[in-house]
């Protein structure tokens, strides 16, 4: 009613985009998936990238939308 609800969720949105932009670089480093795995191993490159953004997404979920 106060039309406070949709800035507000843009506001989630962005800043969530903004905090997995910069998280998901650092866990790919750290779990060493490289273009080189990419070339050499596409399967396993896709699996655990999935796997990595999972777990950025959780904790980003729990960082920005559960508290």
């Amino acid at each position: 009613m106060s039309e406070k609800l949709y800035p507000h969720l843009l506001e989630i949105d962005r800043a969530a985009r903004e905090h997995m932009d910069a998280m998901l670089p650092r866990v790919m480093e750290a779990a060493g998936v490289t273009e080189e795995l990419k070339a050499c191993n596409p399967m396993r490159w896709v699996g655990l990238m999935n796997a990595l953004k999972a777990q950025a997404e959780e904790i980003i979920f729990s960082e920005l939308i559960w508290t």
